[in-house]
C-alpha cells in the first residue's frame, strides 16, 4: 500500500557487564512511510521517520550522514537527536556513518546517548558539548557498543590464581568477568579512605574455555558471586577524526563526576585521529570521568589522538580533609589490551595546574607507545604494563598491580620515576624493567632524585599482601638530576617507604614484601653524584644491588 505504515520497535540494549549486568538501552521507534523524513521526541522516545526510497538510497551508498537525518552543523542547533538517529539507522541497516567535514554540530545538554555499531568518521567536522546545563551527567554522549549480550556462567564455583581453563559452554571467545563480593581488596588508605572494592578479575578465553596466557588469573576465587562472559566481536569496527570541544560543567567542585564523553563497550575497536579540547574551565568544577572511557572489553587501540588535561579542583575527602579530585580524559576500567599509541596534550605535560590523563582499574596488558602525556596511572590494579618510546609529565608513572612494569626507550619527569601508589600499599608484585632511559626529577625544579617512590607502614589492610617488585633491572638510564636542592646527597633508588622502621623493634602488622634484587647497568648522573639505595638503610638492608658493566 502507497501509504501503509510500518512501525518497528528498535531495541538495541548493550550490557554493561560492571553494573552487575545493568543494560544501557536506547529506544527508537522507526516508521517507513514515503512522506518527508523527520526525527523528533515524545514521552523521552526517539521517533525516526525514513522513506523506503531513503533507505534504498543509503544502502546503495554505503553509509549515511548526520545531515541526512537533519543535522544542521551550525554550531548553533542542538543535532543530537539527528546524530542518534543517525545511528539507529545506521545500526539497522548495517551502514557507515559519516559527518559532514565542515559542520559544527552543537550538543546540548539532553540526556541522550547515540549508540555506535558500525564504523564511523567524523573527518574533519567539529562537535561542541555543551556541559554548562546538563539533564543527566551520566550520559554518555557516545556509547560503541555490540549486538552481543552477556550472560551468566552456570557451573562455575571457584577460580585459581593462574587456572589455564574455564569449564563453561561458550557461544566463541568471551571476556568474562569475575566478582566475589564476599571479599575487598583495594581498601584505599589516606584521605579519600574507603572500605575497598569486591575482589574482582578479568580474563578472555576462547571458545573451549582456554584462559589467554597473556592475561591470567591473579588471584584465588574460592567463592564466585558473579560470573559473567561477554561474547567478544572479532570484526574491528574503525571510528576516525572528529574535533570534539567540550565546553566545562560549572557544577560544585565535589565527586558528582561527568560522564559526557565516547563510552567504548565493544572489543576489537580502533580510534584514530580524534581530537579533544576543553574550553571555559573555570575556578570551580566537577571532574570529569573520562572523554575516551573504555571499560567491560578487550583489544581496544587508540591511536593519533590529542587530548586535553582537565584543570585540578579541590574538595573534602572521606577523612574530613581537602583534597584534589582526579579528573581524566581516558579512562580504562575492566579491560584487557588496551593500547594508546601516539597520542598527545593539548597543555604542558609538566603544568601541575591540569590532572594526569589517564586512570585505569581491574585492567590487564596496558600500552604507552610514542605517547607524549602528563600520566600513566594503574588505580586498582593492572597486570603487565608497557611504556615505550614516550614522555610523561608532572603525575609520571603510577603503578598498582603485578606481572611486567616495562619502560623502554622513554622519559620521565615526575618526582620519582615509578611512583607506586601509597593509597593502595605501594604494590607491585612482579618486575619492573627500565631501559634506555632518561630521568628528570620533578620536569627540571630542584628535588631529590628518586627511582622507586612510594610508602607503606605495614599498619594498613589494604586486602590483600603488598609486595614491592621483586627484582628490578635497570639498564642505560640517564638522571638529569643538575638542578637538585642543597645537601644533596644524590639520587637514591628507593624513597624513604617508612621512615618509622629504624630499627628492628618496629613491628608491623601487615608486613610489606621488600624488594629482592636490584640490578644496574650504565647508569649515569648529571650531577655526578652516585646512586644510592635510599634515605632509609634499614628497610632495605636486605635487598641486593648488583652492578654491571
Amino acid at each position: 500500500m502507497k501509504h501503509n505504515l510500518l512501525t518497528i520497535l528498535l531495541l538495541i540494549c548493550i550490557g554493561n557487564v560492571n553494573a552487575q549486568n545493568k543494560d544501557l538501552t536506547e529506544n527508537a521507534i522507526i516508521t517507513s512511510n514515503e512522506t518527508e523524513m523527520r526525527v523528533y521526541t515524545a514521552d523521552g522516545v526517539l521517533h525516526v521517520n525514513i522513506s523506503p526510497k531513503d533507505v534504498t538510497g543509503f544502502k546503495a551508498a554505503g553509509y549515511v550522514r548526520y545531515s541526512s537525518l537533519g543535522a544542521k552543523g551550525d554550531g548553533k542547533t542542538d543535532d543530537m537527536d539527528a546524530i542518534a538517529a543517525t545511528h539507529v539507522i545506521a545500526n539497522r541497516y548495517g551502514l557507515k556513518v559519516k559527518a559532514d567535514d565542515n559542520a559544527t554540530y552543537y550538543i546540548g545538554g539532553k540526556a541522550r546517548t547515540a549508540i555506535i555499531l558500525t564504523d564511523t568518521d567524523w573527518g574533519k567536522a567539529t562537535f561542541i558539548l555543551d556541559d554548562t546545563e546538563v539533564q543527566n551527567r551520566n550520559a554518555s554522549v557516545f556509547m560503541v557498543g555490540s549486538t552481543l549480550r552477556p550472560f551468566k556462567l552456570q557451573g562455575v564455583g571457584s577460580l585459581k590464581k593462574g587456572q589455564k581453563k574455564i569449564s563453561a559452554a561458550l557461544p566463541g571467545p568471551c571476556l568474562v568477568t569475575v566478582v566475589n563480593s564476599a571479599v575487598k581488596q583495594y581498601i584505599r588508605f589516606g584521605l579519600n579512605q574507603n572500605n575497598g572494592s569486591s575482589q574482582t578479575d578479568i580474563v578472555a578465553v576462547d571458545k573451549d574455555g582456554n584462559i589467554d596466557r597473556n592475561a591470567p588469573v591473579i588471584w584465588d576465587f574460592d567463592h564466585i558471586t558473579d560470573i559473567t562472559a561477554l561474547p567478544i566481536d572479532e570484526k574491528v569496527l574503525n571510528i576516525t577524526g572528529g574535533r570534539f570541544i567540550t565546553i566545562a560543567n560549572k557544577d560544585e567542585s565535589k565527586y558528582n563526576y561527568y560522564a559526557r564523553n565516547i563510552a567504548i563497550k565493544r572489543s576489537n575497536v580502533v580510534v584514530d585521529g580524534i581530537e579533544h579540547r576543553t574550553r571555559g574551565e573555570e575556578d570551580h568544577g566537577a571532574p570529569y570521568g573520562g572523554f575516551i572511557h573504555i571499560s567491560d572489553c578487550a583489544y581496544v587501540t587508540v591511536k593519533n589522538t590529542v587530548l586535553t588535561g582537565h584543570r585540578t579542583y579541590t574538595t573534602i575527602g572521606t577523612a574530613g580533609k581537602p583534597v584534589q579530585m582526579g579528573t581524566y580524559e581516558l579512562t580504562v576500567d575492566r579491560a584487557i589490551n588496551v593500547s594508546f599509541i601516539n597520542c598527545t596534550q593539548t597543555n604542558s605535560i609538566d603544568d601541575a595546574t591540569y590532572w594526569g590523563v589517564l586512570g585505569s582499574n581491574f585492567s590487564k596488558n596496558l600500552l604507552y607507545d610514542h605517547c607524549i602525556l602528563s600520566r600513566f596511572d594503574a588505580h586498582q590494579g593492572v597486570a603487565n604494563a608497557t611504556i615505550r618510546n614516550s614522555t610523561l609529565g608532572h603525575m609520571g608513572i603510577n603503578a598498582i598491580g603485578c606481572g611486567t612494569l616495562l619502560i623502554e626507550n622513554s622519559t620521565v619527569r615526575a618526582r620519582s620515576f615509578v611512583n607506586l601508589r601509597s593509597d593502595y600499599g605501594s604494590a607491585w608484585q612482579g618486575n619492573v624493567i627500565i631501559r634506555n632511559c632518561v630521568f628528570v626529577p620533578a620536569g627540571g625544579k630542584p628535588a631529590v632524585a628518586t627511582l622507586i617512590g612510594g610508602s607503606n607502614s605495614g599498619q594498613h589492610d589494604f586486602g590483600y599482601v603488598c609486595y614491592m617488585p621483586e627484582n628490578i633491572m635497570v639498564d642505560n638510564l640517564r638522571i638529569d638530576d643538575s638542578a637538585h636542592p642543597d645537601k644533596y646527597n644524590g639520587p637514591a633508588i628507593f624513597a624513604n617507604f617508612n621512615p618509622d622502621m629504624k630499627d628492628a623493634s618496629y613491628q608491623e602488622k601487615f608486613p610489606y614484601v621488600i624488594t629482592k634484587q636490584v640490578t644496574l647497568k650504565n647508569v649515569t648522573t648529571t650531577s655526578g653524584k652516585t646512586l644510592r639505595v635510599s634515605d632509609n638503610l634499614f628497610e632495605f638492608k636486605d635487598v641486593t644491588v648488583a652492578v654491571k658493566n
